[in-house]
């Protein structure tokens, strides 16, 4: 029998990354955790990190006395995780070095699958200079408004940069967008009232079980190169239909193809097409609904 693959998660405390630690145990994966947020309970080891000191991330990803040694991929997920949570500089010195020393770090591992959250954000959120069409996707350039999507957006193109000299490495980006726990559902239902509250990412969300389907879906994918990918479910977070929904908030914006009622307007089809990424949850039938608050 082929030993399980290593794979090291860094955030693993965060809602994404409890969801993506669960589940690539449950898919046969030897996961380790980097923070520096050691959780109350683990099912995996975790070695607390600074990621922003490359001495102790090019240690973490080589190995770790007993608790491991070598590492056939990196899922990169630490990051302070939206914009307005500390000053502006803070959070890109904070996230773009961080990014920088686990992608130098690993290639100097020999570590040539590498998987990391990039955001929804460089698509041009909070919207407020509206998008080129709808439903959005990668073809149009990055349009970052905070410095949390300016330093996502370099990301990118650092990646791109790793995956030019070496032609092996295989580097993919998932443009997550809102991350939601079941418990979060609760408060969906009061969304209708105000389609202004969720416009700023044209009412979109990513069930935590489904982003983590997505990054094991990416950590399989088998092509060399940089990519990116949109990372949503497969509806909105509205019960109102999307075309009132762009008529009020959106009317000149033009619409590149018929979408559902409450079809996702950031578009997956690519993260369909190539990883064989499809949402098997939505908030519509949560059991959180049901739950009392």
């Amino acid at each position: 029998m082929a030993q399980a693959k290593r794979v090291v998660v860094t955030g693993g405390s965060g809602k994404l990354g409890r969801a993506a630690v669960t589940h690539l145990i449950d898919h046969g994966w030897q996961v380790a955790v980097l923070d520096k947020v050691r959780p109350s309970a683990s099912p995996c080891p975790v070695i607390e990190t600074d990621l922003t000191d490359f001495g102790q991330v090019s240690g973490a990803l080589s190995a770790v006395d007993d608790r491991y040694r070598g590492v056939d991929a990196v899922v990169h997920l630490a990051a302070i995780p939206a914009p307005g949570l500390s000053p502006n500089a803070t959070i890109f010195k904070n996230n773009v070095l961080s990014s920088y020393n686990v992608f130098q770090a690993a290639k100097q591992a020999g570590i040539r699958n590498i998987v990391w959250a990039s955001s929804e954000t460089v698509l041009g959120l909070p919207f407020e200079t509206p998008p080129p069409y709808v439903p959005v996707d990668e073809d149009y350039a990055g349009r970052p408004e905070t410095a949390y999507s300016l330093g996502k957006l370099v990301d990118e193109e650092v990646a791109r940069q790793f995956c030019r000299w070496d032609p092996k490495l295989k580097m993919i980006g998932l443009r997550f967008s809102n991350v939601m726990e079941p418990e979060d559902y609760r408060r969906f239902p009061g969304f209708d009232e105000d389609a202004s509250l969720r416009k700023w990412n044209l009412w979109g969300y990513i069930d935590a079980r489904d982003g983590a389907q997505a990054i094991r879906k990416a950590l399989e994918y088998k092509e060399p190169g940089m990519e990116v990918f949109i990372i949503a479910n497969a509806d909105t977070v509205m019960t109102r239909p999307n075309a009132e929904l762009l008529a009020e908030c959106f009317p000149d914006v033009p619409l590149r193809r018929p979408v559902g009622p409450n079809e996702t307007l950031l578009s997956i089809e690519k993260a369909r097409r190539l990883l064989g990424y499809e949402p098997e949850y939505s908030w519509r039938n949560s059991s959180a609904l049901a739950a009392p608050a």
